[in-house]
């Protein structure tokens, strides 16, 4: 009985399965199509202290609304985080890593479309030039 009012409840707020037009609309019985999970791409920055505001100028005035143009497009969120420190575990991050760059995209496919555009190739040398190592991980993840 628990389970039904949860149900219920949910329903009333609007969560859960059966609810959307889109689920209205389909037949009943048929399968719903599988949801795309976004990427994440990470880079792990050491950029030069002596650099570091024109670093996040670029990113700002420039990067940022540039990969924001992309909205509708499969860009879903874009984040420049300056590393604190570790609080657990390891390894740390290289030494000289000081930000963690992080892109969220609907899809991978989506993401290289950005990637090979002439405005990416204007404004990521902008936030690139002020890397002391351009050898720096870049890790591509699923989000489950």
């Amino acid at each position: 009985m628990q389970r039904r009012n949860l149900l219920k409840l949910l329903a009333l707020a609007g969560i859960g399965a059966g609810t959307g037009a889109a689920t209205a609309a389909m037949p009943q019985g048929a399968a719903k199509p599988a949801a795309r999970k976004p990427i994440v791409l990470y880079c792990d920055l050491a950029i030069d202290p002596a650099r570091e505001a024109e670093m996040l100028d670029h990113f700002h005035r420039r990067f940022r609304p540039a990969a924001e143009s992309y909205r509708g497009r499969g860009f879903l969120d874009l984040k420049m985080l300056k590393l604190r420190n570790v609080i657990q575990g390891g390894p740390a991050p290289a030494p000289g890593i000081n930000y963690r760059f992080q892109l969220t995209y609907e899809s991978e496919e989506q993401r290289q479309v950005w990637a090979g555009s002439d405005l990416h190739q204007q404004v990521w040398p902008l936030i690139e030039n002020t890397v002391l190592n351009r050898d720096y991980l870049v890790l591509l993840t699923d989000a489950v």
